[in-house]
């Protein structure tokens, strides 16, 4: 006798609190129950004094917290009756919308920043059959063809623009709110497109519980320098980091997420390439949680607001998003590790070489 899995996907579990079409017949890979994790040695490595959880987006179906808002989009997109999806990606928003697409048996559409996309998403939306394009230009680039495309296909565009994969990604504040009993004090994050910073906000801002108590998060957006226009004010015609899933120069959400940070009196800041390897390093060495390096760039960030002392978290929770697997950027992972050693088939060669 076949049993009905007591999670559901996001959308079955809050479709009442979503503004998207097509509920009752969700394109789910029953997405989204990530664990809020409790980091006490890492708390222990930036000073102490706060109470610390990682919100551990990369054990959602594809890897990444896209999966909240793609199966959004697509369950919209398939009710309006949409035969394919398209997008431009650094490499996430690629993979989960070539899996959600396949699931729906639809076709999907995937531009891609020619030679700027960590082997492990380009492989997942391989995979699962979509029509990878790659672009010499940048992901703005990409972005700006789709938003053309859309206008002159019968295609759904599925990039953090589209409504639906705001109202998808808002279902991690309700989960937060569920483990912790409320709202934490600080939300830290990585910024790239600015979809995510949005939905967060727009998530805590709506959850019921908080409206009882008037306790919103402060957000802290850390985006990494080589590629930090909400910080600098500035576009950035050539973004350059190693943190490719926040590689992007015109954040299709800038305006949304300078909203965001003024209501919450949040701040924004950068951080380097050496600050973000830094703590992907700290992260997985001391909680073992394995995130993409560019999941990290929210500790980075909020372990240069403790060195700098502008804002005091001490006694406060906090609450970091790691957005993404470590398994979706290999060679990262690989470039900063040790390689292993080579000993003979013999015991006595392992006694010389272990250690205390």
């Amino acid at each position: 006798m076949s049993r009905t899995p007591a999670w559901q996907g996001v959308v079955a579990s809050f479709g009442d609190r979503m503004s998207i079409e097509g509920k009752d017949r969700p394109v789910t890979l029953l997405e989204g129950a990530t664990p809020l994790i409790p980091a006490h040695r890492l708390v222990e490595a930036l000073g102490g004094g706060f109470e610390l959880h990682l919100k551990y987006e990369g054990l959602n179906p594809t890897g990444s917290f896209k999966d909240r808002g793609m199966t959004a989009a697509l369950t919209e997109a398939v009710s309006w009756g949409r035969q394919a999806v398209i997008c431009a990606s650094t490499g996430n928003t690629a993979a989960s919308a070539a899996a959600y697409a396949a699931r729906a048996g639809i076709k999907c559409m995937v531009l891609i920043p020619e030679g700027k996309i960590a082997l492990g998403k380009l492989a997942g939306a391989l995979a699962y059959g979509a029509q990878v394009i790659a672009v010499r230009g940048s992901f703005d680039d990409a972005l700006d063809m789709v938003r053309e495309a859309e206008k002159l296909l019968p295609v759904a565009l599925v990039n953090s623009i589209n409504p639906a994969r705001i109202e998808g990604q808002k279902t991690a504040a309700f989960e937060i709110v569920d483990a912790l009993g409320e709202a934490p004090d600080w939300l830290c994050l990585p910024v790239g497109n600015a979809g995510n910073i949005t939905s967060y906000w727009r998530g805590f801002k709506e959850d019921y519980r908080i409206a009882r108590t008037s306790k919103l998060p402060r957000l802290l957006g850390v985006q990494a320098a080589g590629a930090a226009p909400i910080v600098t004010g500035q576009r950035v015609h050539h973004p350059e980091t190693m943190a490719t899933a926040i590689r992007i120069g015109n954040p299709a959400r800038w305006q949304d997420a300078n909203e965001a940070l003024i209501e919450s009196l949040g701040s924004i800041l950068a951080v380097s390439d050496e600050e973000i390897l830094d703590a992907y390093r700290l992260v997985v060495r001391t909680e073992g949680v394995f995130c993409e390096p560019s999941s990290a760039a929210g500790i980075a960030g909020l372990r240069k607001l403790l060195r700098e002392g502008g804002v005091s978290v001490r006694g406060k929770t906090v609450v970091a998003v790691l957005t993404g697997h470590g398994l979706k950027d290999p060679n990262a992972a690989l470039g900063q590790a040790v390689e292993p050693k080579v000993i003979e088939a013999d015991v006595a060669a392992l006694m010389e070489v272990v250690e205390a």
